[in-house]
């Protein structure tokens, strides 16, 4: 969740009162927020000092999907709201005086679609700025630069002084090296081309330069004299640069994101528009698409939904009145009324400032926050069952138990694993019917959903190899698999492996350690020639990349008989067909010891030992329902 610092001192002179640290702790866990950190005591044992400090701060932890709470303006008004201090703002557009034909319009280019075709733009007239007020403007983009708009992959912001350039605007898309203009606080101006080299250096916006650097035209925003603006998602121009004493601000936002662009343009807007002459009025603009479509921009337009007593009275145990449940959603910045055809129904207009409400439970959870949650009534459930856990589960515990009792420790490491990790270092092919690849890596070490729990136990050696040996780690967890005859396309399977790692290879060790969990499983060791024997298990030799040569072996395991013989017929068979050795023998897993190449790349420098299998043959019978079993 993003985390929000506000000026302590500003925040208590909104809300018209102090608090303490714990009393305001609480009042944020009753709206749903969280106190992260107050700077408070760090300022002044610093002031204390003689050094230099800020202003005590309170952080707070938003959540992700609450875009209006990324600044200390939203985070007053709604704790005001819920508070019963005031009311709800009402969001307005306010048109010039000779309405919608003296709107600023702005020319959407055809050649925009090759990079970010969507468009926005607002004006926010007569703003008085604080410093405080300021730097929170700043702030915000930022926040949501970071946030909704992923780094300003799917959308940009812009802010311009209004008064140093001349509408109508322009929004085009050229080719690099035709543009060229002064940089926000550059003092030369430079072409495209050269502020690709210019920003490589620069930290904060070296991040966004391979959004656009490798299109062929680079989108950029002129005025009615060919004065740039800005040329996002990267810069901003000197020329129309905002400060405390601007008085008009036009904000343009570009986006690949239709969605995001509206949510983008709309939180900014009405953040901000409480520093206008006329607080939360907001000035559209008119934006002309390639295709002649117009479009007026932001759209605060309050979005109407149904909410119903009797849905919310059953997810929180409540017997709510209508009206109460209007009341309570009042308090979250949603503006109620009752139905005048259902005594039931509660009409709710959802404000510009609120997209994460998108369905009737998103206004239920509102109506028990402002309610509180630790208001709501403990109930026993209508029903009663009795809870027990999965068979795999249970067998899983089991094999824990054992093992660490045996001394061994317990790793967990991710399922998620990079494509070399789960393949060429464990010295195996990728035949493409195995590994589920994740579609969208963010980053390389995540790329793939494990098939094997080798690779994890191998990091988790890799990383404390500096301890006394010998390390001994074992897991008892998921891999995943494809599986093209189910739904989902992929099955999970329980498996348990460990790994020894010591100065000898202690293939002893591993071995004795698979016959102790066999034991406690009771599951007897048989000779693999013997074909009489109705259950058990044992081990063949076996050639493995993943192994040392002749120091590998396969696990089989022969499962009992479902049904005894009941038959002399059925005795018969069965015996003819052990006489002829075909009896339902299954490969488990694998144990030996590892392979030095393998042991290299995962820059291990001592011999180890391994051993791997399934445990999906060993579990109790369940209903189908709760299980992977088909």
């Amino acid at each position: 969740m993003p985390t929000v610092a506000v000026d302590k001192e500003d925040l208590w002179k909104r809300l018209g009162r102090e608090y303490s640290a714990d009393d305001f702790d609480k009042l944020l866990f009753e709206f749903g927020l969280e106190l992260d950190e107050d700077t408070t005591e760090e300022v002044e044992a610093a002031r204390r000092k003689g050094l230099p400090a800020e202003r005590p701060q309170l952080k707070i932890e938003i959540p992700a999907n609450r875009y209006d709470l990324l600044c200390i303006e939203g985070i007053a008004r709604a704790l005001r709201v819920f508070l019963g201090l005031d009311k709800a703002p009402q969001y307005k557009l306010v048109y010039p005086t000779g309405g919608e034909s003296d709107l600023l319009t702005v020319t959407v280019a055809p050649e925009t679609k090759r990079i970010r075709p969507y468009f926005a733009c607002a004006v926010l007239r007569n703003v008085h700025f604080t410093q405080l007020s300021y730097d929170s403007f700043i702030d915000l983009q930022d926040k949501l630069h970071q946030n909704l708009c992923r780094r300003r992959q799917f959308v940009a912001i812009g802010t311009h002084d209004l008064d140093t350039l001349k509408p109508p605007f322009r929004y085009e898309a050229r080719p690099p090296k035709d543009i060229k203009f002064v940089p926000l606080n550059k003092d030369q101006a430079y072409t495209a081309e050269e502020l690709m080299t210019v920003y490589e250096s620069e930290k904060h916006l070296s991040r966004y330069l391979p959004i656009i650097r490798d299109s062929p035209v680079y989108p950029i925003i002129y005025d009615t004299h060919d004065t740039v603006l800005s040329m996002p998602p990267i810069i901003n121009s000197d020329h129309s640069k905002i400060t405390m004493n601007t008085r008009n601000i036009f904000i343009d936002i570009t986006a690949t994101d239709e969605t995001k662009l509206a949510i983008v343009a709309n939180i900014i807007t009405t953040m901000f528009s409480e520093y206008c002459s006329e607080p939360f009025a907001i000035e559209p603009c008119k934006v002309v698409y390639p295709d002649g479509t117009t479009r007026i921009t932001p759209d605060l337009t309050y979005r109407p939904a149904t909410a119903h007593a009797s849905y919310v009275n059953s997810c929180t145990g409540l017997n709510l009145s209508a009206k109460e449940v209007a009341g309570l959603l009042e308090r979250m910045t949603l503006s109620a009324t009752l139905s005048t055809e259902n005594s039931d129904e509660v009409i709710v207009q959802i404000p510009p400032t609120r997209p994460d409400i998108l369905h009737e439970c998103d206004i239920m959870e509102d109506a028990a926050i402002a309610y509180g949650f630790n208001k709501l009534p403990d109930t026993f459930p209508a029903t009663s069952t009795v809870a027990q856990p999965l068979a795999i589960s249970k067998l899983s515990d089991i094999v824990r138990i054992e093992w660490a009792l045996a001394g061994w420790v317990e790793a967990l490491p991710l399922i998620l694993c990079s494509h070399e990790e789960n393949f060429a270092w464990l010295n195996r092919k990728d035949d493409g019917t195995q590994a589920v690849r994740i579609a969208n890596p963010k980053t390389l070490e995540f790329q793939v959903v494990r098939t094997s729990l080798l690779q994890g136990l191998l990091k988790t050696i890799r990383e404390n190899r500096s301890h006394p040996l010998p390390i001994k780690v074992f897991e008892t967890a998921d891999v995943v698999f494809k599986d093209k005859t189910r739904e989902r396309q992929a099955r999970n399977v329980r498996h348990a492996a460990a790994v020894w790692c010591n100065k000898t290879a202690g293939f002893e060790v591993i071995h004795g350690l698979l016959d102790r969990i066999m034991r406690m499983l009771e599951v007897p060791r048989i000779a693999s020639t013997d074909t009489k024997a109705e259950t058990g298990y044992y081990i063949k030799e076996r050639q493995d990349p993943t192994f040392f040569p002749g120091r590998a072996a396969t696990i089989y395991y022969r499962a009992p008989p479902k049904e005894r013989h009941t038959s002399a017929l059925a005795h018969l068979k069965s015996s003819i067909k052990a006489a002829v050795g075909s009896p339902n023998d299954q490969e488990i897993g694998v144990l030996g010891i590892l392979h030095p190449t393998v042991l290299e790349n995962f820059e291990i420098p001592f011999p180890c030992s391994a051993v791997e299998f399934t445990l999906e043959p060993f579990k109790g019978e369940m209903q189908a329902v709760w299980t992977n079993s088909d």
